[in-house]
């Protein structure tokens, strides 16, 4: 029997009625002749609850203990699944991640996924069990409970089918398929029926919501099939693999905006060498992941450095600059919480002239100031107002995809 990795986010499970939808679509893929492990999310809105709880006690909870509580969510989760396959006749069994030891290192509230045990999840399979798994946590080698941040799910689900050697891994959710931006913003956004794994990957580090971008760097590192699709349908979902023939002939794939961007400024920086060692290593010590960064030109000695962080990160970041700016004579900080990252990606960049420029005029027609830029080989970001986002994600998904994105 082939082996299936599924995964169902919180909106598959919000209620007792939609575990229930999700375990008659896991007994119609072992009657079509499927081994199945299931990662689940917790109950949509769970985690958040969870969160909010932990901040009545404290505004910035301690990690270890916040991972703790945010892990607990996933076990009402999957004990509700597998009661419902067993009710229904079919023999199940739950894990959390340290039962199954899906290892990770310690950065609580971001673990990176070091291994994964499968003697035990092969012993149920070959029981003839849907095994179930806690997504979203594992455990560090002290036996920490971590958990792997939002997303998480995603993550947790392709590094098992990784490790499992799985046919292919199917991330079920709320939407029909990875589109070309938000349908939400952009009524005429469309859903691709393919993607390349890299630019899978760069829409996820923009802002795209449907995976997590950790899930796509594992299923392109292990060459892993991934079928983004609907739990609430049956029509085929968006496939990530890797790069046809073709896919280059299409400029641009996809539009995404990334609303959680934070932009701090380090004001008149003494301009000497090892200055941004001296500022960003502490925030590296604290796994806090800086996007974009620019430095001025610096005329009389000083230099303003600007950098942009995710915007849950950003008071633990300001602490840290803030100390960091004293130590290195800076005149002052200044942060920026209303910011927002827009982002184009297609691999069609590799091979046409001049779509940054297009993409700057259509901003600038609609009056949209740029105040950061960065590139890469298939991706061009900048970072806006936030109060513009919709509109520039309209403007940019008309120009280059409304038009099939010929410059």
């Amino acid at each position: 029997m082939s082996l299936l990795v599924q995964k169902y986010g919180g909106t598959s499970v919000a209620s007792v009625d939609r575990i229930k939808q999700v375990a008659a679509k896991i007994l119609a893929a072992r009657r079509a002749g499927h081994d199945l492990v299931v990662v689940v999310s917790a109950m949509a809105g769970e985690t958040n609850r969870l969160i909010a709880l932990a901040q009545q006690i404290s505004e910035l909870p301690d990690e270890r203990e916040k991972d703790v509580l945010l892990a607990s969510g996933e076990q009402v989760s999957v004990a509700l699944l597998a009661l419902a396959l067993k009710e229904a006749g079919q023999p199940a069994r739950s894990f959390l991640g340290h039962q199954v030891r899906i290892a990770t290192d310690n950065a609580y509230g971001k673990a990176r996924i070091l291994s994964i045990d499968s003697s035990k999840i092969l012993q149920s399979l070959k029981a003839g069990e849907v095994v179930v798994i806690a997504g979203f946590q594992g455990v560090d080698e002290d036996d920490n409970i971590t958990t792997l941040g939002r997303g998480g799910s995603d993550t947790s689900a392709v590094a098992l089918a990784a490790f499992l050697s799985a046919q292919a891994c199917e991330i079920y959710t709320d939407v029909e398929g990875v589109y070309t931006t938000d349908p939400g913003i952009c009524p005429h956004a469309r859903k691709l029926a393919r993607i390349s794994y890299d630019e899978m990957i760069e829409l996820a580090s923009t802002g795209a919501k449907v995976l997590e971008i950790r899930s796509v760097e594992f299923a392109k590192n292990f060459s892993v099939p991934v079928h983004v699709r609907s739990t609430f349908t049956d029509v085929e979902g968006t496939w990530l693999i890797n790069e046809e023939e073709g896919m280059s002939d299409v400029l641009v794939s996809g539009v995404a905006c990334d609303r959680n961007e934070a932009k701090i400024t380090l004001l008149k920086v003494p301009d000497r060498p090892g200055l941004a060692a001296q500022i960003f290593g502490p925030i590296a010590e604290a796994h806090i992941v800086v996007d974009m960064i620019i430095q001025n030109v610096s005329e009389d000695g000083t230099t303003d450095l600007t950098f942009t962080v995710p915007k849950a990160d950003h008071k633990k970041a300001l602490a840290i600059v803030e100390k960091s700016a004293r130590a290195v004579n800076a005149k002052g900080v200044k942060v920026d919480t209303e910011m927002a990252k827009i982002s184009i990606v297609g691999v069609g960049m590799r091979t046409h002239a001049g779509v940054a420029a297009k993409m700057f005029e259509a901003l600038a027609r609609e009056g949209i100031n740029i105040e950061m830029i960065s590139t890469s080989e298939i991706k061009i970001s900048v970072v806006i107002q936030a109060k513009y986002t919709e509109l520039a994600v309209r403007v940019l998904h008309e120009a280059f995809i409304g038009n099939q994105g010929m410059v």
